[in-house]
C-alpha cells in the first residue's frame, strides 16, 4: 500500500463512546421507554446499550453522532405531503426518544428549513445540554458547473441560514460525474470554510473507492463516506472496507431497510410493481433484480422474520443491526416521513439487539445465493452514476 495509508492511520480513528451524554432530562423522560416487545431501562448507571453513540474524528475534527440516524430524504417530495408544524413535532419526539441526528441535503426540499425550525424549538424548550447532543449532517450536492471559491461559500452560507446555525456539525460532499473535473477543488475549498469554522466536519457522499484514495492522498480532512449498504447490497465490504480500515474513514449507510421493502410488510407478497409508488421503493427494488429477484428476497425477508420473532423485534430492526454490526460502519440512516408514521421504537431496539452467531449464518446462507452486485452493478455509489 502506499506510505499516504501510514499517515492516515495515524491520524484518523474512531472511537465509540460507551456512555449517552444526554442531559438529566432525557434520563428523565425516556429512561422507562417501551422498546420492541420488552422495558428497556436507558439510564446512563443500567444501560446495556454500548453503542448508541460514536465519534467520528480526523486529527482536531470529531463529532459525536447518533449510530441510527434519521434520514430526511423522504422530505424531498414523492412520499405524501409534509406539513411544516408536524414534521417539527415528529423531529422532536425522535430527539426526545434519543435518536438525536438528522441527515439532510441541499436538495431534499425543505429538509434544512425543518432543521432550523426544529433545532429553534430544542434551544426555546429544551436545556443546554440537550441541545449539545443534536446532530445536523447535511450535504451539498452541486450540479455540474464550475466550482470556485466564491461558489462554494455561497452554498454553505445558504446551509448555514436554512439550518439557523453558526456552524454545520458535518457537510457531506457528493460529485455527480467523475469524467467533470472539479471534485477536489470543491473539497479544498470546503477544507478552508472548514478551517474557518463554517463546517466541523467533511464527509463525501457516494463516492467509489478509487476516488475516495485519491481524495485522502490529497489531503483532505474526510471522517466518513455515505453508500448504499444493506444486507442485500454488501458492495462496501469489499473493497471500501479495506480502505475505510486503512485510513480510519468510517461508513453511514443508507437503504438500509431498502426503503421498506426489508420489512414484514412485503413478507410472502407478490411483487406488484405499480405498488411501488415512491422513489425508494423503485429504486431499491432494483438492486432486488440485479441481486437474485423477489422470490429470492422472499426466502431472506422469512429468514429475517425468524430472527426477529426469535428476538421480540421487527425485520426492519434486523436489518439495521446486521450492518450496525459490519466493519467499519459507523452509523445507518432510517428514512423518517416527519408526521405521517413513526418507527421509533423499531429504531431504539436496534441499540439492545444483539445478533448471534446462529443468525448471521442463517442470514448469510441465504445472500450467498445471491449475485455479487459488485461485478452486477460496480462500486459504491456506481449506480447513481450510470457507470
Amino acid at each position: 500500500m502506499p506510505s499516504v495509508y501510514s499517515a492516515l492511520a495515524t491520524n484518523l480513528s474512531t472511537t465509540v463512546s460507551c456512555r449517552l451524554k444526554a442531559s438529566n432530562w432525557f434520563y428523565r423522560n425516556v429512561s422507562r421507554r417501551r422498546i420492541g416487545s420488552s422495558s428497556v431501562n436507558c439510564s446512563l448507571e443500567k444501560t446495556t446499550e454500548t453503542d448508541r453513540l460514536v465519534k467520528l474524528k480526523n486529527g482536531n475534527d470529531s463529532v459525536e453522532i447518533c449510530r441510527v440516524i434519521n434520514g430526511m430524504w423522504q422530505t424531498s417530495g414523492g412520499w405524501g405531503n409534509i406539513d411544516q408544524n408536524g414534521a417539527v413535532d415528529a423531529m422532536i419526539r425522535y430527539a426526545d426518544a434519543g435518536l438525536t441526528t438528522f441527515d439532510m441535503a441541499d436538495i431534499y426540499g425543505p429538509a434544512e428549513d425543518l432543521y432550523g425550525s426544529f433545532i429553534n424549538r430544542v434551544r426555546r424548550e429544551r436545556p443546554p445540554e440537550y441541545l449539545e447532543n443534536i446532530k445536523g449532517l447535511t450535504k451539498w450536492v452541486p450540479p455540474p458547473v464550475k466550482i470556485t471559491s466564491s461558489y462554494v461559500r455561497e452554498s454553505i452560507e445558504k446551509s448555514l441560514k436554512r439550518m439557523d446555525v453558526a456552524s454545520l456539525d458535518m457537510l457531506q460532499f457528493h460529485w455527480w460525474d467523475y469524467a467533470i473535473d472539479g471534485y477536489l477543488d470543491a473539497l479544498k475549498h470546503l477544507t478552508d470554510l472548514k478551517e474557518e469554522g463554517k463546517i466541523k466536519t467533511i464527509g463525501l457522499t457516494n463516492f467509489d473507492t478509487e476516488k475516495l484514495k485519491i481524495i485522502l492522498e490529497n489531503g483532505i480532512p474526510v471522517v466518513s463516506n455515505q453508500v448504499q449498504h444493506s444486507i442485500v447490497d454488501m458492495r462496501p465490504q469489499q473493497r471500501m472496507a479495506q480502505l475505510c480500515k486503512l485510513s480510519g474513514v468510517k461508513l453511514i449507510t443508507y437503504g438500509t431497510v431498502m426503503g421498506g421493502l426489508l420489512s414484514e410488510k412485503y413478507l410472502d407478497t407478490n411483487l406488484v410493481r405499480t405498488h411501488l409508488n415512491n422513489p425508494s421503493l423503485q429504486h431499491y427494488i432494483a438492486t432486488v433484480d440485479a441481486w437474485g429477484g423477489w422470490d429470492l428476497f422472499q426466502d431472506l425477508l422469512r429468514t429475517m422474520k425468524t430472527i426477529a420473532t426469535k428476538h421480540g423485534v421487527s425485520i426492519p430492526t434486523v436489518a439495521v443491526r446486521y450492518v450496525l454490526d459490519q466493519p467499519e460502519v459507523a452509523g445507518s440512516m432510517i428514512g423518517v416521513r416527519l408526521g405521517l408514521t413513526e418507527h421509533i421504537e423499531d429504531a431504539n431496539a436496534i441499540f439492545s439487539l444483539v445478533l448471534d452467531d446462529e443468525d448471521v449464518n442463517s442470514i448469510q446462507e441465504v445472500t450467498k445465493k445471491g449475485k455479487d452486485l459488485l461485478q452486477g452493478i460496480g462500486d459504491c455509489g456506481d449506480e447513481l452514476r450510470g457507470v
